[in-house]
């Protein structure tokens, strides 16, 4: 490509989503016409904002605050200073430099890629497909504090994590920026020890806890059948394993998995009888709304043409007349 072709797809034919393109570019032409891989990876994270605003809160909660603990540098509002440096020679400084070189060379050689490990979230990588999923979910935004990944990187997390026996699956990953992954991780000083048997928690009395028919569907942390008493044909239940009464005692894990089982019973439906053309998807809180079984369920009621004279109002006939309007 010459210059002047070179030129005019820089400025009439490319089409930019990022700075990716310029910036390689722009490489290639210092380093004489070509460049490695890591060449061109390291000038785009020097544009990543993320990448830096990650370093930053490294350098002021980590590295900053030893180095101030021992009193080997001050803080000047956002400005780090090395004490009495105007008395440092020319060759002092080179002396110190050089030794500072020796000791990360020495150190990266001695640990390798682990140094960088923070970074590499999961050991297991997760395949671009279901991370794909999760991120598409989460409408590429932080599922904590909202900021979307245009503004700062997202990562896929385990919502409960894998030392509780959390899985790698789909309804037990959620998309968080990396600083809300790193405060998750690194503020919680909860004892973790026993907190794998929260989902195993059952009521020896409560039916749905001890029920054995029927399950059409699960996974780890929800599972699938069919009412008893059916409102109309179909009509199935979705529940937590865990013995819990209310929704809002419900964890985001928890959630994904009934959701997961509600979409996956869903299309199952659909399949086999093209002549629903609804659904009523509605939750029994408290005994004052109808709850009868004191263990969440979650009634998913596939309806058709026809089936109730005038359905306007949905689940606002819950109370007679009121749905009327």
């Amino acid at each position: 490509m010459t210059p002047s072709e070179l030129k005019a797809y820089l400025t009439t034919k490319m089409r930019m989503s990022h700075v990716y393109q310029p910036v390689m570019i722009r490489r290639l032409l210092l380093n004489g016409g070509a460049a490695d891989t890591q060449a061109i990876a390291k000038d785009l994270v020097q544009h990543d904002e993320s990448q830096i605003e990650y370093y930053m809160l490294r350098v002021d909660q980590m590295v900053g605050v030893v180095l101030r603990k021992n009193k080997v540098v001050t803080k000047d509002k956002k400005s780090y200073h090395l004490p009495d440096f105007e008395s440092y020679t020319p060759e002092e400084q080179a002396e110190i430099i050089a030794i500072c070189e020796q000791l990360i060379e020495e150190y990266m050689t001695k640990r390798g890629m682990d140094i960088w490990d923070h970074r590499r979230r999961n050991r297991k990588p997760i395949d671009g497909s279901i991370r794909y999923q999760v991120l598409e979910r989460a409408h590429n935004r932080c599922e904590l504090c909202g900021i979307s990944s245009e503004v700062r990187a997202l990562e896929v997390d385990h919502i409960v994590p894998k030392n509780w026996g959390g899985e790698d699956a789909l309804h037990n990953y959620q998309a968080l920026c990396y600083q809300c992954n790193s405060a998750k991780r690194d503020t919680d000083d909860t004892d973790f020890r026993g907190r794998p048997s929260l989902f195993d928690k059952k009521e020896e009395y409560c039916l749905f806890c001890g029920i054995d028919r029927g399950v059409i569907r699960e996974n780890n942390l929800a599972l699938a059948f069919y009412d008893k008493y059916p409102v109309t044909e179909g009509h199935t239940l979705i529940i937590p394993k865990r013995h819990f009464e209310s929704y809002f005692d419900i964890t985001q894990a928890e959630l994904n998995a009934i959701q997961q089982l509600i979409q996956q019973q869903r299309s199952a439906l659909l399949e086999k009888d093209p002549t629903i053309s609804g659904f009523n998807i509605g939750i029994n809180q408290g005994e004052d709304a109808g709850q009868s079984i004191f263990h969440l369920h979650v009634h998913l009621i596939p309806r058709r043409k026809g089936d109730m004279q005038n359905p306007k109002g949905g689940v606002r006939h819950v109370i007679p007349e009121r749905g009327k309007y």
